[in-house]
């Protein structure tokens, strides 16, 4: 059971506008900080001079002060700022004019008034200064527009991709695995619409319009058109073979969260829920797409060998032809070397977003 109240060492400084008062007490529990009528009341648990016990004192200030004091607790020490009424220089800070034992000066936040009085000078020069710099800066006169350009933009994929996904998936329900073979021919026309205008973003970064980097970018968007104009959309063999089905849903299920996640961020908002889940679904999805895309690849190469479509015949005197499907199986390579490089992008980024932070104990 806890002995009687005890008060605390307490040590103190000021500014012009504050008060600080450095609570020696450590691992404080269940602090009760209040100011009335001028009065700051303290009551707390803790571990101080006499051991853990209760600890409590009282100081009336010696002029007026706002009733909602900061605090802030490590584990050493509670940590109190006050701010004054009005900004002047006391010459004590109880208004009893003899100093309780328990307070005492704190000598590593001490200043007289002249050297305060040099540091709001300093910190008024520093923000008169930071003014003038930012004065300088020239205001962008189409921000609003790009601004506007890129919601619309967001908006437009998010609409086009769910479009997409609400369309095979109803489908799959309707009619299971039979929805597999004609994935090609019902969704085709807005999956070229949405990749198409996917060139887009490489513009946007390209002209420094969005910060995102470059070589992802253009990884992600001409792997994408590679497979859907040159493999899908010149060789009718393969627009029938359920592979399409799942290239096309990983892709969709992706931008499900990335254009809604840029085109709040456009807007100044975060949404946790989403948040995570742009910088989480990417981890299953992104190497399944990536496999998608490479077995639909491995699929074309003898389609485009008994065909030789785009082949391509040297002129004599070299009489060398170079065949598609070599062309093909370097691509292969390339294409897992791409899943690498903007898998690391996205591993980074998730970091960044989601990785943990250094909280401050309040």
């Amino acid at each position: 059971m806890a002995g009687p109240s005890l008060r605390p060492h307490v040590h103190w400084a000021q500014r012009h506008r504050e008060l600080f008062l450095r609570v020696d007490l450590s691992d404080v529990r269940n602090p009760d900080i209040t100011i009335t009528d001028n009065v700051l009341h303290f009551r707390a648990q803790g571990h101080g001079a006499k051991g853990d016990n209760i600890y409590e004192f009282e100081i009336e200030f010696l002029e007026p002060v706002e009733p909602k004091p900061v605090c802030r607790m490590t584990q050493r020490q509670l940590n109190i700022t006050v701010q004054k009424k009005e900004s002047n220089w006391w010459e004590r800070l109880t208004k009893q004019e003899k100093r309780p034992l328990f307070l005492a000066p704190d000598f590593d936040r001490w200043l007289d008034e002249s050297d305060a009085e040099m540091e709001l000078k300093e910190k008024e020069e520093e923000k008169i200064s930071k003014m003038k710099i930012e004065s300088r800066v020239p205001k962008d006169p189409f921000k609003h527009l790009k601004k506007g350009y890129l919601i619309m933009y967001n908006l437009v994929q998010f609409l086009g991709f769910s479009w997409i996904f609400v369309n095979m998936t109803v489908r799959l329900f309707i009619l299971g695995k039979d929805s597999f073979y004609d994935t090609f021919h019902t969704i085709s026309d807005m999956m070229y619409f949405c990749q198409t205008l996917a060139l887009m973003e490489i513009m946007n970064s390209l002209i420094g319009l969005v910060r995102s980097p470059l070589i992802p970018s253009v990884v992600q968007v001409f792997g994408r058109n590679f497979v859907l104009f040159v493999i899908l959309g010149s060789l009718e063999e393969m627009q029938s073979k359920p592979v399409v089905f799942f290239i096309f849903y990983f892709w969709s299920i992706t931008e499900l969260f990335r254009y809604p996640y840029y085109m709040l961020s456009c807007i100044g908002i975060e949404w946790k829920p989403l948040t995570w889940l742009r910088y989480t679904v990417w981890i299953p999805l992104y190497p399944l797409g990536g496999l998608a895309e490479a077995v639909c690849i491995v699929q074309s190469i003898p389609i485009f060998s008994e065909t030789g479509k785009f082949s391509l015949g040297l002129p004599n005197p070299l009489n060398v032809t170079i065949q598609f499907p070599f062309v093909l199986q370097i691509y292969l390579i390339a294409l897992f070397l791409g899943v690498f490089v903007n898998f690391r992008h996205l591993y980074k980024q998730r970091k960044q977003h989601l990785g943990p932070k250094k909280r401050k104990m309040k």
